[in-house]
């Protein structure tokens, strides 16, 4: 199957056959919301891809808010790549232990910061599992690297740039968010969190984007990703401004 952005997928063959190449570094950016267990951490230390590290979506953000997993600075998230071992000549892969959910998250955060040799596994850790590779349970300490963090403002919406796309709408807020979640049907895990979705958002969740034995990356323009309170993510789109 063509890919529209090929160098933001690799599969398990090529991943397999690249592990132990000096600038391929592979991380594990599983999450999972509060109170579920076993937490995303601890399924990695049961067992991940060998030589992965361990990207936290709950550490690697901006300290000091109530708010959680908020954008961190520039030099924070560059000391946070250099403690996992990623410089900036390196090829990033990065998969989730869902197939195709929080990676999403580390691979945004990387190119915001300038990193765009980044790519997703497909079928993530599933997929690897489901073909019999081999898995570790050790964390390795890789050697840190240089990483230059270079903030671009284009690939994130702030407070105020939604509330002025709700008063002249030029952009199309999509919500990634399961269905109930959206709707406001389901109970939100964490407390005080109100239900439902930001008006005239669309909802396309990311369970729907991805089968059982196959995970497939969406063609989209100019994409650009926001945080919905979580790890998950939606994205924006310019309107057309011809008639169809």
């Amino acid at each position: 199957m063509p890919y529209a952005r090929p160098d933001a997928l690799v599969g398990t063959d090529w991943l397999a056959a690249h592990l132990g190449d000096p600038h391929i570094r592979v991380v594990d950016a599983s999450f999972k919301l509060p109170g579920i267990t076993p937490t995303a951490r601890e399924d990695y230390d049961r067992g991940h891809i060998p030589g992965v590290v361990f990207f936290d979506i709950d550490d690697i953000a901006q300290p000091g808010t109530s708010l959680p997993h908020m954008i961190p600075p520039p030099d924070l998230f560059a000391r946070k790549m250099e403690a996992l071992g990623i410089g900036d000549d390196d090829r990033v892969v990065v998969y989730d232990s869902v197939g195709l959910s929080s990676a999403g998250r580390a691979w945004w955060m990387l190119r915001m910061f300038g990193h765009h040799d980044v790519a997703v596994l497909d079928g993530g850790l599933p997929k690897w599992k489901a073909e019999g590779r081999p898995l570790d349970n050790a964390a390795p300490i890789p050697p840190s690297r240089g990483f230059t963090a270079r903030f671009d403002p284009t690939l994130i919406r702030g407070k105020r740039a939604l509330l002025e796309n709700l008063a002249a709408p030029r952009e199309q807020v999509v919500d990634a968010r399961a269905e109930g979640r959206f709707d406001g049907t389901a109970e939100e895990t964490r407390p005080g969190l109100r239900r439902g979705h930001i008006p005239g958002s669309r909802n396309l969740p990311y369970g729907s984007r991805s089968r059982a034995d196959l995970v497939t990356c969406s063609k989209t323009s100019s994409p650009i990703w926001k945080c919905s309170r979580g790890r998950r993510a939606g994205g924006f789109r310019r309107r057309s401004t011809s008639s169809r």
